[in-house]
């Protein structure tokens, strides 16, 4: 039997679990997205902003979702759309429904070639340039220190500001942005989001003015070709990258030391072999690794079901549905023993960039990041410990990206 749940039913659900979940520990997810696992393949819950959306934990609905073409980022009517929040990304519909799909295919077609897995291969050594002078800082600064400011944040903000062609000197400004702009609720991420693309906006007019080999500088001059990429677009395409280009991957970088400290097995592979164990480790670190928590969101542009048998669940047009990819990464259908820091896990099929036609197209920098990242850090520190119990660290419950607040360590 299908299941189907109109509008109107989810007007009339005051008894939902409304996201965020709470968590025990920074390297744990919410014990209610298992029962919820268990619960069926798609289940109603409550956003942040109060609106209904279904949520994926299952690892193959969730893979099943991201390959479907039957939903999308936008939505038919988006004044009506079910919003997750108050943040200036990922709160709510985005793109034109009408040409979503050929906008998607122009974008990625444009920025392929930017973050290619061959050019990330080429960016190795800068990367790894920038995080022996982060080291040699650290080191200087003393013990103990916060590893999350000193090389976690700057790290990935020094590369996406090289490939974008940002200036470095406005680092701090635009972290300030992307912080703003990813809070849950109030009026500030709006205005946040809107300051970030007039910078970006500029950013954009500079490169017009004095082009270079960037990615900013790429999108200017595709728009001689391409009558769809305003100037707005390009501000919006770029403020997009910048914030998703390192928001995610300075909080996976913190993570991923937390992870690696607290199964020191792990660690002491890591240290003796490097290059024999480090694509293990990031591939669990990238499974494991969990910032905020509640999904991608997408939008049904018909009725999808899903579902085998009486667990068939049909999704209604126009609804909102969340991936969560933790939840499907620690599902133990698809993982054994999924919980488990298992650097020999092979294959290891994680959901973490997602699946299908919107597969990040960064996947390759995040990767490159996290392998130079975590060999430089345990090659020039293999003494690295935390310096405060892990159960006091704390993560930013109150922003989409989450992450962690601070990271103490010594060595």
């Amino acid at each position: 039997m299908t299941t189907i749940a109109t509008s109107t039913e989810h007007d009339d659900a005051p008894d939902l679990p409304r996201l965020p979940f709470p968590r025990a520990g920074v390297l744990t997810i919410s014990p209610l997205y298992a029962r919820l696992r268990e619960a069926g393949p798609v289940t109603r819950v409550r956003t942040p902003a109060g609106d209904v959306a279904w949520l994926a934990t299952r690892y193959e609905e969730a893979k099943a979702l991201f390959a479907d073409r039957r939903l999308g980022r936008s939505h038919p009517r988006p004044e009506e759309a079910p919003r997750v929040s108050d943040a200036g990304v990922m709160s709510g519909p985005s793109g034109d429904h009408e040409h979503e799909d050929a906008d998607h295919t122009a974008m990625r077609r444009l920025l392929t070639p930017a973050f290619s897995a061959k050019r990330m291969r080429r960016l190795h050594d800068r990367v790894a340039e920038l995080a022996e002078g982060l080291v040699d800082d650290l080191v200087a600064g003393g013990s103990p220190a916060d590893l999350h400011a000193a090389f976690s944040v700057p790290l990935p903000i020094f590369v996406i500001c090289e490939l974008l062609g940002v200036p470095v000197a406005d680092r701090a400004y635009f972290k300030g942005l992307s912080e703003r702009m990813a809070t849950l609720t109030g009026d500030d991420p709006a205005v946040a989001r809107a300051e970030f693309e007039r910078y970006t906006a500029s950013l954009a007019d500079a490169k017009r003015a004095e082009p270079g080999e960037d990615v900013i500088s790429d999108l200017v001059a595709a728009q001689a070709d391409d009558p769809r990429l305003t100037d707005t677009r390009v501000a919006e395409l770029t403020a997009g990258l910048l914030f998703a280009g390192h928001e995610t991957t300075v909080n996976r970088l913190s993570l991923g030391v937390v992870l690696l400290l607290v199964n020191p097995e792990v660690r002491d592979r890591l240290v003796a072999d490097p290059a024999g164990s480090v694509d293990g480790v990031v591939e669990e670190v990238l499974r494991l690794a969990e910032p905020g928590g509640m999904g991608l969101l997408r939008y049904a542009h018909e009725d999808v079901t899903v579902g085998e048998g009486d667990d068939r669940v049909t999704i209604p047009r126009g609804d909102a549905v969340m991936i969560v990819t933790s939840a499907a990464n620690r599902d133990d259908g698809a993982f054994d023993d999924a919980d488990r820091f298992d650097m020999d896990r092979s294959p290891n099929p994680h959901l973490s960039f997602g699946h299908g036609p919107h597969f990040c197209i960064g996947a390759s920098l995040a990767r490159t990041e996290l392998r130079v990242g975590l060999t430089t850090l345990f090659s020039r520190l293999p003494g690295l410990r935390l310096a405060v119990d892990p159960e006091s660290l704390t993560l930013h419950t109150e922003r989409l990206t989450g992450g962690l607040d601070r990271l103490p360590v010594t060595w």
